[in-house]
């Protein structure tokens, strides 16, 4: 009886799982398939759910409507020295698809903004969590309240400290506020919990100084934390629409985001260039998902356990 119980509650849990993947699946179906779609049918009264006459005119437009060097490297801090406030530019790439601009753009900041947070909030995690000094619970009061503070509340300060540094409209705008991610602090210090205490102190022991006692010891037993911490940070610097429209004004620093939105607003009943933006932006999320799934659902999983 146990038995047929249980083989009933899998096959509803395993049909209930596959309905979710199919609706969560959907849109980007619905924009991938829709990016090959010729105008009029992605205009026919009645939806088609798949293409009947497939086309990359699309992906053409897309690659041919703005155009932007594919690099520009400039003098660091030479913006202080020019009266217009602008960077020397020592070398300038050929001209490409504004798209393949941007997107590298947004390649970019996400990878660099992920990077630095995952080693900022690591160490600031691991030092809450296993350290012991003056202020420490104070510190780790305010930076839970800061996770509360939407970001609006400090956008006036952060606009004038961006503009006093000279890196308004640089990458590098929407980067750095990112490096600080409360969050990231706490779920890295919530990791770094579990790391037996005995085992540190064994090493310092054996004498490894701090450096080797964090990279050899304590960073191994919270990796999981920080791969998941690395989708997070990627996703939320990609999908931070709002920082990047503040911040980021010029056509050759959009990324694929403000891009995209730039080309919808000249072009707002092309919605197969939209798609084809859209798939296209898509791609590089898919594939950090897929390289660090691992870390992700270990990360959930060792969460879930200890909470």
């Amino acid at each position: 009886m146990l038995k047929g119980k249980s083989l009933t509650y899998r096959i509803v849990a395993f049909v209930l799982v596959v309905i979710l993947a199919l609706l969560f699946t959907f849109p980007l179906y619905w924009i991938v398939t829709g990016s090959f779609k010729t105008q009029r049918e992605i205009n026919a009264p009645a939806p088609s759910w798949w293409p009947s006459e497939w086309t990359i005119k699309n992906y053409e437009t897309l690659m041919s409507k703005m155009k932007a060097p594919l690099w520009e490297f400039s003098v660091p801090f030479s913006q202080y020295f020019n009266d217009d406030g602008t960077a020397t530019v020592v070398s300038t790439g050929p001209t490409v698809p504004a798209a393949v601009r941007w997107m590298l753009n947004t390649i970019w900041m996400a990878a660099a903004a992920m990077l630095l947070t995952c080693l900022t909030a690591a160490l600031a995690g691991y030092a809450l969590a296993k350290k012991r000094f003056i202020g420490r619970t104070l510190i780790f009061t305010l930076i839970v309240c800061a996770m509360a503070l939407p970001k609006q509340v400090i956008l006036i300060p952060l606009i004038r400290e961006m503009n006093g540094l000279r890196l308004y409209n640089t990458l590098s705008a929407v980067v750095y506020p990112i490096v600080g991610w409360p969050f990231g602090v706490f779920l890295i210090k919530q990791f770094a919990e579990g790391v037996p205490g005995e085992i540190l102190e064994a090493a310092r022991i054996d004498g490894a100084g701090e450096i080797k006692t964090f990279t050899t010891i304590a960073y191994p037993m919270i990796k999981p934390g920080v791969g998941a911490l690395a989708i997070f940070t990627f996703i939320n610097s990609w999908n931070d629409y709002f920082m990047q429209l503040i911040m980021l004004s010029s056509t050759k620093n959009l990324t694929i985001s403000l891009g995209i939105a730039k080309m919808q607003a000249e072009n707002s009943t092309d919605f197969g260039l939209i798609m084809a933006g859209a798939a296209f932006a898509a791609v590089p999320i898919i594939i950090v998902f897929l390289i660090f799934q691992k870390y992700f659902t270990k990360g959930i999983t060792m969460g879930a356990v200890k909470g």
